[in-house]
């Protein structure tokens, strides 16, 4: 499974007037295991490995920051909505219980 780990999406307008509310929507590849299943083949347990944060920001300005856990179901999938006030990038930034991190970004053009 390990390549089809990451894979971050993000799925925003390219353009908007001022002061629309556009949506954002993401997802990322990550099997959100708890570290309590256990595999059918053998019986042992599947370790734990999950997405732990999730952090936006809009120009580099803090937008959201998401604490996540085992609670969220695999290839988790985040849709939001913002006000569209002038041009820029959104950054998502996910990490996970392994020390894997992933990143995307998406522009949005203002008139």
């Amino acid at each position: 499974m390990a390549e089809a780990l990451g894979n971050p999406m993000i799925r925003m307008p390219g353009s908007a007037k001022k002061g629309e509310i556009v949506e954002i929507r993401s997802l990322i590849m990550n099997p959100m295991t708890t570290g309590l299943q256990k595999d059918k083949k053998t019986g042992k347990l599947i370790p734990a490995h999950f997405i732990q944060t999730v952090t936006i920001t809009f120009n580099d300005k803090p937008l959201l920051d998401i604490d996540w856990s085992t609670a969220v179901s695999s290839n988790p999938y985040l849709a939001f909505k913002m006000r569209a006030e002038e041009s820029g990038t959104l950054k998502m930034v996910w990490k996970d219980n392994t020390n894997g991190s992933w990143s995307a970004d998406s522009k949005i053009t203002v008139s």
